[in-house]
């Protein structure tokens, strides 16, 4: 059961904004009630079961007394996403009624934290400014004639929705997020729920148009990629327009359109368009493939952003080999960084196995999608570019040597045996012996995340975990099970 101090069940405040937490506050600091004492919910019923029922807010409180400098930091930290952030805006507030005044300074260690979450909330004002894109909707379908799609880290709608009401004048528009939405009817403001479920659920006719004119503007020679992506971080992408095009763009440019200055759909014009280039201007035709970036052995580099090499230890005793980057792997580069690879992050965890002790890649290097509305979706390497792939794999692991190689689904498994009719449901928990190593058998994250059910999820997800604690096992020599052709023991099946 939960208490005070001084033996007494805590006072409950409800705060869902600034304005309903600076009431709660200032009652509270009227009573003389320290932090301790006092649970925030951000919802009703989401206290402590055992606290006192919330009281009424006692609106004749006196007002506090605060510099405005200090008003503006509590607001802008309002906003900040964390669960326990009324707690930590009253502890500021109860400090600074106590004379304790460097709890405003970024040297206090409350002061900081204040600082570092009132700077966070404006760089995402800051982004949703610059990144928020309106698509316009037809006259028929009426108001609002523009709509928006935004997923912001912090809770910045409201103030973003007021710089574009004063942007925008009359024009009628709408800013949906996953959790609210705003409406601007020409005059008012109006908050409400979330209306959207994501970009693909907006139409634009126009967007065509736009596309276009950004693709005759793109020259890359002079494209910059690492400047690309620093000043627009990857998470933003996905909800641009133009963010459906611009890994092409930048495949495009890294593999041969530089050199001439024009895209190739430009080269490939017909009639008055089409702009020669003379054969002595040329520079002359690439060398043999001597680097992953430079692959050209399929055609699956044409529509990625970049190739994804594996990553960790070169001497790594145990290699995890997936299928082919993801979207997010695509953009960043690296391997295991989107959903996939959160939820592989989770098995380890659980496995008891180190990230950074293992090695990371995957059997196909670069993204193989097909265009779903404004998304890129993963498709299925087929078994040609799987066996011109195998190379860069074969690479990999005469580099590293692991001692055990794990196959994270039925694309990996066929590259690592090099059997195109490899099979999955024979191997799965059956450890094999091939080409001097251990090769462990079990399903890709992504297929766990694809599941149909809550059993189907659990199941698939224990067949990783206890996939990943046998080779560990293997590679202890621990592993007695083997010999019996069944699959490690584990608890983590319950």
């Amino acid at each position: 059961m939960a208490r005070t101090a001084g033996g007494m069940s805590p006072v409950v405040r409800l705060a869902q904004s600034f304005d309903e937490w600076r009431a709660a506050a200032r009652e509270l600091i009227a009573r003389g009630v320290p932090p301790a004492d006092v649970v925030w919910q951000s919802q009703a019923g989401d206290g402590d079961l055992f606290s006192s029922t919330p009281e009424a807010t006692d609106t004749s409180a006196p007002l506090l007394r605060l510099p405005r400098p200090l008003v503006e930091l509590l607001e802008s930290a309002a906003c900040f996403s964390a669960p326990d952030r009324w707690a930590f805006l009253y502890q500021v507030l109860w400090r600074w009624q106590l004379g304790q005044h460097d709890v405003m300074s970024p040297a206090d260690t409350d002061g900081a934290r204040l600082h570092a979450m009132a700077k966070a909330v404006r760089r995402e004002e800051h982004d949703m400014h610059a990144y928020v894109r309106f698509r316009e909707r037809s006259e028929a379908e009426g108001a609002p004639r523009f709509v928006a799609w935004f997923e912001p880290t912090h809770d910045v709608l409201p103030q973003v929705a007021r710089h574009f009401a004063r942007r925008m004048g009359a024009i009628s528009w709408m800013i949906a997020t996953p959790q609210a939405s705003m409406l601007w009817n020409g005059a008012t403001l109006h908050a409400g729920p979330a209306l959207l479920r994501g970009a693909a659920d907006i139409d634009d006719a126009g967007e065509a148009l736009w596309l276009t004119y950004y693709r005759s503007i793109f020259n890359p020679a002079r494209l910059n990629a690492g400047l690309l992506r620093s000043h627009i971080p990857s998470r933003f992408w996905k909800n641009l327009p133009e963010g459906a095009i611009v890994p092409a763009m930048l495949s495009g440019a890294a593999n041969g359109e530089r050199r001439t200055g024009q895209t190739a759909s430009v080269g490939q014009r017909s009639g008055a368009t089409m702009i020669p280039i003379a054969a002595e201007r040329a520079q002359p035709a690439r060398a043999a493939t001597t680097t992953l970036d430079q692959c050209r052995r399929c055609e699956l580099w044409k529509s990625a952003t970049q190739a994804v090499p594996g990553v960790g230890p070169e001497q790594a005793h145990i290699m995890l080999v997936g299928e082919q980057p993801g979207d997010k792997e695509d953009l960043a580069g690296l391997p295991f960084v989107g959903p996939a690879g959160a939820l592989l992050d989770q098995a380890m965890q659980e496995a008891g196995m180190a990230r950074d002790s293992i090695y990371l890649t995957n059997a196909v290097k670069h993204f193989k999608w097909e265009p779903r509305g404004k998304r890129r979706l993963h498709k299925t390497p087929a078994q040609r570019e799987i066996l011109a792939c195998h190379g860069w794999l074969e690479e990999e692991i005469d580099r590293v040597k692991p001692q055990v190689i794990v196959a994270l689904g039925s694309t990996a498994l066929k590259s690592v045996l090099q059997d195109a009719a490899a099979s999955m449901t024979p191997l799965v928990g059956t450890p094999i012996h091939h080409d001097g190593r251990w090769v462990v058998t079990v399903y890709h994250p992504s297929y766990v995340l694809r599941a149909p059910d809550e059993a189907s999820r659990r199941q698939a997800y224990a067949v990783i975990v206890d996939g990943l604690y046998q080779a560990m096992r293997l590679l202890q020599g621990q592993d007695h099970s083997v010999d019996a052709g069944t699959s490690c023991p584990s608890s983590r099946r319950a």
